[in-house]
């Protein structure tokens, strides 16, 4: 049993996700808290204070928003110049609307005793090289008669 505890997942991206939305739902604007020290954060290092920095990301002022259960990654223009950011959830210390402060902090060592699954590693290790998301492809719509 206590193997299991080991490989639980941490609920960290889960809440994100869940808070981020119900930000949205309610027309705040949602503020992501992250250590700008940790591992793999692309930030605008020029906009960090205190060894951490507050992103806005809402909708209407990010562009290929993607929160998945290792990273937060979407483009966003600072100073006018549009800029990729990538974020380990490890990084983020929390998530909240800018206009009235309600959201949720989170436990820095939730990650302490964590081991992701192989899978997993494989596929975070992957991510970490690159840079940018894939392009996506060509949307050739039509049909195609199979023979």
């Amino acid at each position: 049993m206590s193997e299991e505890t080991t490989s639980i997942t941490p609920t960290r991206p889960y809440m994100v996700r869940a808070i981020y939305q119900w930000i949205e739902d309610n027309a705040l604007t949602p503020y992501l808290m992250v250590d700008a020290t940790a591992d793999n954060v692309q930030i605008p290092r020029e906009h960090v204070q205190d060894g951490r920095i507050v992103l806005n990301i809402a909708s209407r002022a990010t562009g290929n928003m993607s929160m998945g259960n290792d990273y937060i990654n979407f483009s966003a223009r600072f100073s006018g110049v549009s800029q990729e950011i990538w974020v380990p959830l490890t990084a983020v210390m929390g998530i909240y609307a800018k206009e009235n402060s309600q959201g949720m902090f989170f436990d820095p060592n939730e990650y302490d005793n964590y081991e992701p699954e192989e899978d997993a590693v494989a596929s975070s290790s992957s991510k970490t090289n690159v840079a940018a998301p894939k392009p996506k492809r060509d949307n050739k719509a039509g049909l195609k008669v199979l023979k």
